[in-house]
């Protein structure tokens, strides 16, 4: 990892809370560049900012009850107005990968349930091409090898996520994940659909119409990617 990353993370994550007011209900990811992000935003609740959160997983939740920031129970009924979250790669096109601390199932319910998404992330997230990083793929464990087989007949090394214990993994809802490597990813979408289409998937780590914009910090700056009709790179928040 490039020795900048945690200041460009810090970096992106501040300038991501200009779009935070008064009254918003926020969704808070998951991943270290997320947690910058609700720590600095503990501190604006401690100066007076007013918002609710909902969180996607429950590392999330319990930092940001210990940083002070209201939470809520989310069931749906309600548009969030914001949510702000990391990504292990996002493209030009802003479709990005997302996984890999787990919580891509409840990130991907809150991000669809957002009016605005903003993906801040360190300058090695932004690739030309996503699927250097393995795609997080949540499955449900009953006849789980039969899911990993059908993913390797798609062409993909795939691999059961572990814990340092040897143990597998286990999301926050009881799933486990398989990471799977196709190299570049030619066509996101036409994998995405594939994906949907397998039984025992649950949910998988493409992000492909979700954010609004990201926040990427590059050195001592921040760069904004937008979708090309919005305007595609700016530079220096």
């Amino acid at each position: 990892m490039s020795s900048h990353a945690e200041p460009e993370k810090k970096l992106a994550a501040a300038a991501s809370l200009d779009h935070v007011h008064d009254g918003m209900l926020l969704g808070l990811g998951s991943g270290s560049t997320a947690e910058h992000m609700v720590r600095l935003l503990g501190e604006r609740v401690k100066r007076g900012l007013s918002i609710t959160a909902v969180t996607t997983s429950r590392r999330t939740r319990e930092l940001a009850a210990h940083c002070g920031i209201p939470l809520i129970e989310f069931d749906g009924s309600r548009a969030i107005d914001l949510t702000i979250d990391g990504a292990d790669e996002v493209d030009a096109a802003l479709r990005l990968i997302k996984g890999g601390g787990g919580a891509l199932l409840h990130e991907k319910i809150v991000a669809e349930a957002s009016r605005r998404m903003i993906v801040i992330a360190d300058s090695t997230k932004l690739v030309a091409s996503l699927g250097r990083f393995p795609l997080p793929v949540e499955i449900v464990r009953f006849g789980w090898k039969k899911v990993a087989r059908h993913l390797e007949s798609l062409g993909a090394t795939v691999a059961r996520r572990e814990q340092p214990s040897g143990d597998p993994f286990v999301t926050d809802e009881g799933h486990f994940i398989l990471d799977c490597s196709w190299g570049l990813i030619a066509d996101p979408d036409s994998l995405a659909s594939r994906l949907d289409a397998i039984t025992g998937v649950v949910e998988h780590g493409l992000f492909l119409e979700q954010a609004s914009m990201a926040i990427i910090g590059e050195g001592s700056k921040t760069k904004l990617v937008r979708r090309a009709d919005e305007s595609g790179f700016s530079s220096g928040i």
